[in-house]
């Protein structure tokens, strides 16, 4: 269904943002009081983040829930409001009856690629170690051979 007045277009935008919000909260373990979304119309980026939140989530969100892309409009007005918060751009794209899209610089990309799969590394170095020392898992023993 397509909005067709300013206050649905409005509402809508709005209820993206608050889902946005809540899926940062829900997924990263972020206090809810740690980011707050910003009102319709308001200038800046969609979603105002404490600096704890910005340790977590360094991005300057840019919500755009409509059924027509303007991508690079609404790119540089992402890119701008996130120099300004000293934040990496994301742009999160929306229509009806589909998944939002994330749109983001490229290096910022392989950056978030990189740190993971270095997580990843680790786990299974400490993982090994743990299994080389036969030291059972959730004991003193293994927590200190780490």
């Amino acid at each position: 269904m397509t909005a067709t007045t300013t206050a649905s277009r409005k509402a809508k935008g709005r209820r993206f943002q608050q889902a946005v919000r809540d899926d940062i909260i829900k997924r990263l373990g972020i206090d809810p009081g740690d980011i707050q979304s910003t009102g319709m119309g308001q200038a800046g980026c969609d979603l105002y983040l404490s600096p704890e939140a910005r340790i977590w989530f360094p991005f300057a969100a840019e919500c755009k829930f409509q059924e027509k892309v303007s991508l690079w409009p609404w790119w540089n007005q992402c890119v701008e409001n996130a120099e300004k918060e000293d934040l990496a751009p994301l742009l999160l794209i929306r229509r009806s009856r589909t998944e939002p899209l994330a749109v983001l610089w490229w290096d910022d990309f392989l950056a978030m690629v990189a740190a993971h799969n270095n997580w990843m590394m680790l786990a299974v170095e400490l993982l090994s170690r743990a299994m080389a020392a036969e030291i059972p898992p959730d004991t003193k023993e293994w927590e200190d051979a780490l």
